[in-house]
């Protein structure tokens, strides 16, 4: 099967995946830039067709989530023509749900791009709990070889710190 052309670069992508409230999600104006629409038109589509998108496909940030984000990224201030709602965020099923609704190619290439790297980034992850795995393991290891050595030099320093005595002679005459 031939490997699709890249549309945009998945670190492009993957920087714009963020974690809140425990999901890994992208938020509607990403995904909109993303998709060549409107954030609007994005959010219209998606409040058309609501049954399709569950509370774990997405859902609106809060107020207070909203007002924390905008010191991490940028966001438009309110009354200068910018954002008036929070923010909505997809998690990798909704992503996928949107391509439906909003039915252009563009939209559907990029909801297989963007579930790519979501897999991508669960991969990652997945590979770095197995090496943190190992390197636990290797800890482990070397803290018992750590506690072998240190018995050895313990010993060491014993044989070292006490020589060994002479033997005595004995007492008596010797015969040649």
């Amino acid at each position: 099967m031939k490997e699709p052309q890249q549309i945009v670069p998945i670190e492009t992508v993957s920087q714009r995946i963020s974690v809140i409230k425990g999901y890994r999600v992208m938020l509607s104006d990403d995904l909109a830039e993303l998709y060549q629409v409107e954030p609007r038109a994005l959010i219209q589509a998606v409040k058309r067709n609501r049954n399709r998108f569950p509370d774990d496909f997405m859902f609106q940030l809060t107020v207070n989530e909203a007002i924390s984000l905008k010191s991490q990224i940028v966001i438009s201030n309110t009354g200068r023509g910018g954002r008036r709602h929070p923010p909505y965020a997809f998690t990798e099923h909704g992503v996928a749900m949107l391509s439906s609704v909003l039915k252009s190619p563009r939209a559907v290439e990029m909801s297989v791009f963007i579930v790519r790297a979501f897999i991508k980034l669960r991969e990652i992850l997945a590979s770095n709990k197995e090496l943190a795995y190992k390197v636990e393991e290797i800890e482990r290891e070397q803290k018992t070889q750590n506690r072998h050595i240190s018995a050895i030099y313990r010993i060491l320093d014993k044989l070292i710190a006490e020589p060994p005595e002479k033997p005595k002679e004995k007492i008596g005459f010797k015969v040649d």
